[in-house]
């Protein structure tokens, strides 16, 4: 039996070899595209594990942020708890609203103006004297906040005219402020 040695032309080989390394690289990228979400899914049964193996318990956390105009903002989180010393002490700056085993709701009163106000807000006069706070400009008439009404009739003419067009809201102290200012011009009933 004789062996014939295969004929390999010898510029074919920069070809061989590129499609070679090609293929190397599609199977790299197959096999990190197939692994990684079981590395995820891997990781995930070993929280879920480790939880269960130090009794830890998941619970959803309702954060509630009260601002000085009256916004509510609400932010919710799930929460796997390790230790209930740590958590408390974690929500010590926070006021507990309600719990039961699987949710638990946290409030604080915040000093200062929502985002909302500070991004949109503005100060204007309904057409019955109303002081708002609106969103956006007055004349869209998307009131977030009413106060007292207003005697226009004693307001200086440039601050009505400014309430008119409506008053950007920029901070806590500016809101005080102008809602200070207006107060001389309520209507006191009696």
């Amino acid at each position: 039996m004789s062996l014939k040695r295969a004929n390999v032309n010898k510029k074919n080989y920069p070809v061989i070899l590129k499609m070679s390394g090609v293929l190397t690289i599609l199977t790299i990228l197959l096999v990190i595209t197939y692994h990684i979400p079981s590395v995820a899914d891997n990781n995930e049964h070993k929280e879920e594990n480790m939880a269960e193996k130090y009794n830890a318990q998941t619970v959803e956390v309702i954060l509630q942020r009260h601002y000085l105009d009256g916004e509510i903002s609400e932010e919710t989180i799930e929460e796997t708890i390790w230790s209930m010393e740590d958590f408390w002490s974690f929500y010590e700056d926070w006021q507990l609203v309600d719990q039961n085993e699987q949710k638990i709701i946290f409030m604080k009163e915040l000093n200062d103006i929502s985002p909302l106000l500070k991004m949109n807000g503005y100060f204007g006069l309904s057409e019955d004297g109303i002081l708002n706070i609106y969103n956006g400009k007055p004349n869209d008439n998307e009131v977030i906040q009413s106060f007292f009404q207003v005697n226009t009739s004693r307001l200086k003419s440039h601050l009505r005219d400014e309430l008119l067009k409506g008053i950007p809201v920029s901070s806590k102290d500016h809101y005080l402020e102008v809602i200070k200012m207006v107060e001389e011009y309520a209507i006191k009933e009696l």
